[in-house]
């Protein structure tokens, strides 16, 4: 079995996941989850967060492997969420004179899942854990994406333990550090990640950013995904971009369609979005893309438009489930275009409407909405829509 050092002494022992489909039974996986921890082998041993329940006796193998018959002296808990703490009770269990450590937040939470209530260390912003050679110091990161989060520096490697901040999706095939692999097959997904699992926290996000400015950081080693230690700057900016909802040049446009009519607007309105020179154009049919790609080339992009077909007088289904998480996670700063169609009631453009209302966007220029099939007014008015798109656009960008 290797051993995967992140220093003489620090050792990577997370485990990928390939079989859950859905993370949080919600977010698709289509490359997979890795659970990351961390085990220090010093005077006194620390384990740095654990796994998901499903993979402790394989985390106990890469234990035993690294320290054998030596007892843990530590777990720090930097995240409660079980995909983090999830064998936790078989950590107690195997190790019973292990000290858990967290802050205020964390330890209500580990008595609600798991029952414990004893031998606990509750520490505070800037406290520091000796373990002998090294030293850890700790700072709460809160709503980064719980409000217990908080991360580990230690300060003899200057390797942060970041928890869910800096994370990916996907699995570590073979390469476990940001240099071992294509750092670009990965990009979408740490976005993604970001954005959707981190996403409705960006004032958080920037707080938790300020906090860590002064620390002098030569590797990241968050709880999924790779470790960073070639390319720390390149994720810091992106955290700093995607939390300040700084966007590119581009149009995602989403529609809802029963009969084929609002996707043939939406098309039209993609086309001459092309001939105005505009080259990131996402189009996407609500009913068939998991909204978390959505959701993440809306970050991406400065430009929205979202159309629906009437359905029993709102929003058909799938857009309307679109729209209501953009107002759950409060993405800012966007230009808006509307647009739909209906059959002999509307329902659609009208809610799409109320929809602008509450999320205070840019809108470019007035909805479009037809009644059956695209007639010439309508196609007259969709490439007006574009237009518009595309004046703003050009205007923000020069």
């Amino acid at each position: 079995m290797h051993k995967i050092n992140l220093s003489d002494d620090i050792y990577y022992i997370g485990v990928n996941d390939r079989r859950t489909s859905l993370f949080e039974n919600y977010w698709p996986l289509p490359y997979g989850v890795s659970y990351n921890s961390y085990l220090i082998d010093d005077e006194k041993v620390c384990l740095i967060d654990t796994v998901d329940r499903k993979f402790t006796d394989e985390f106990f193998e890469k234990i035993d492997h690294i320290i054998g018959n030596k007892p843990i002296d530590y777990v720090i808990i930097n995240h409660v969420e079980p995909d983090h703490s999830g064998s936790l009770k078989a950590i107690r269990d195997k190790y019973p004179s292990v000290t858990l450590v967290g802050n205020k937040k964390t330890f209500p939470m580990i008595e609600n899942f798991y029952g414990i209530t004893e031998q606990t260390l509750i520490i505070e912003d800037g406290d520091t854990l000796d373990l002998g050679k090294h030293k850890l110091i700790f700072q709460t990161i809160p709503m980064v994406h719980w409000p217990e989060s908080m991360v580990t520096y230690d300060s003899t490697t200057k390797i942060l333990f970041s928890n869910d901040a800096f994370g990916s999706f996907g699995t570590l095939d073979g390469g476990i550090f940001d240099d071992e692999i294509n750092l670009a097959f990965y990009e979408e997904e740490t976005m993604r990640y970001f954005t959707n699992i981190v996403g409705k926290y960006c004032p958080h996000t920037q707080r938790a950013l300020t906090k860590l400015e002064g620390i002098d950081i030569e590797q990241i080693a968050p709880s999924h995904g790779m470790i960073w230690r070639s390319h720390i700057p390149w994720i810091m900016d992106k955290y700093k971009k995607w939390s300040s909802y700084t966007t590119d040049n581009g149009v995602v446009i989403i529609f809802g369609s029963m009969y084929g009519n609002t996707e043939k607007m939406a098309d039209t309105i993609a086309r001459q979005l092309a001939v105005r020179g505009i080259k990131n154009i996402r189009v996407y049919d609500a009913s068939k893309t998991h909204i978390s790609n959505i959701i993440s080339d809306i970050f991406k992009y400065k430009g929205v438009i979202i159309g629906s077909c009437a359905y029993n007088n709102e929003m058909f289904p799938s857009v309307e489930s679109v729209v209501r998480e953009i107002e759950h996670k409060g993405i800012k700063d966007h230009f808006l275009g509307i647009f739909g169609s209906y059959s002999w009631n509307g329902g659609g453009v009208k809610n799409l409407e109320k929809f602008a209302e509450a999320i205070k966007w840019n809108l470019v220029n007035q909805p479009v909405e037809e009644k059956g099939s695209m007639k010439q007014d309508k196609y007259t008015e969709s490439l007006a829509l574009a237009n518009a798109m595309a004046d703003k656009l050009i205007e923000f960008f020069d």
